[in-house]
């Protein structure tokens, strides 16, 4: 049976203080509620160190960053590459969010790039995929699903293939309120796992784990969770609330 996972995107986000309270209000909770999942704090670069420190202390959860560049080092002003995620024992890593290709262009090449390198480091990527409205409306998400998966994963080998995790986002439902019905989001992982499998074989298609992010919250984190693709959750605005994130983890672990 796959371990599900919660990982919260704080995005752009929190000043250090507040950050530093979310950290320990998550850490606390854990050892109170003890969820049995794997539980990932994805927080502003700024803020990796000191998550990553208290990850030390506690045991409780992993850390991941919102992105990386796709060098090792250079004359890239702003930039962070994984071998500087992986000197702070940076676990996990998102790539190709939806606000990403949004606002910074990127596409699936550069992804693929930027996949191959992070695991180069032995950094997880969570690799985000998923349609905006008018592909849903024109019902052409699967063409463009299986396009993302493709570009960007299908030059991987099986070895590779085993540490990704992919995060389906409607774009549709990120931010919204709205969020894609349990049926919904269980179709496009089904679809996903299928393409997967395909390519890689059943044992992979069944051990890769398979998110929803996409206005996941303490609400409706149950039903979706209780799909049988569904692996957990990629969360943006109830992460940043101790309480919420850690409700979820806890429906996670059911």
């Amino acid at each position: 049976m796959r371990r599900k996972i919660v990982a919260g995107n704080w995005k752009m986000n929190l000043d250090f203080q507040e950050a530093q309270d979310l950290v320990e209000g998550i850490a606390n909770l854990c050892e109170e509620k003890q969820p049995d999942c794997d539980i990932i704090i994805c927080p502003p670069f700024p803020y990796l160190e000191m998550t990553s420190d208290m990850a030390d202390d506690t045991q409780y959860f992993y850390v991941g960053a919102q992105n990386v560049n796709d060098n090792d080092s250079g004359a890239y002003t702003g930039e962070v590459s994984a071998k500087m995620l992986d000197s702070l024992g940076t676990q996990f890593c998102i790539v190709g969010h939806s606000e990403r290709r949004k606002y910074y262009n990127e596409d699936n090449a550069l992804l693929a790039v930027k996949i191959k390198k992070l695991l180069e480091y032995q950094i997880v990527p969570i690799y985000c995929v998923g349609e905006v409205l008018e592909e849903r409306e024109a019902n052409t998400h699967f063409d463009v699903i299986k396009k993302q998966i493709e570009e960007a994963l299908f030059n991987l080998d099986v070895a590779d293939m085993e540490n990704v995790v992919i995060a389906y986002e409607p774009v549709w439902a990120i931010g919204t309120g709205k969020t894609a019905t349990p049926q919904q989001a269980e179709e496009v992982h089904k679809f996903i796992r299928t393409l997967i499998c395909e390519k890689f074989g059943e044992d992979i298609a069944n051990q890769i784990r398979i998110l929803y992010g996409g206005s996941c919250n303490a609400k409706n984190a149950s039903d979706l969770f209780a799909q049988e693709n569904i692996d957990g959750g990629l969360i943006g605005g109830a992460s940043l609330k101790a309480e919420d994130f850690i409700s979820i983890a806890v429906q996670a672990s059911k």
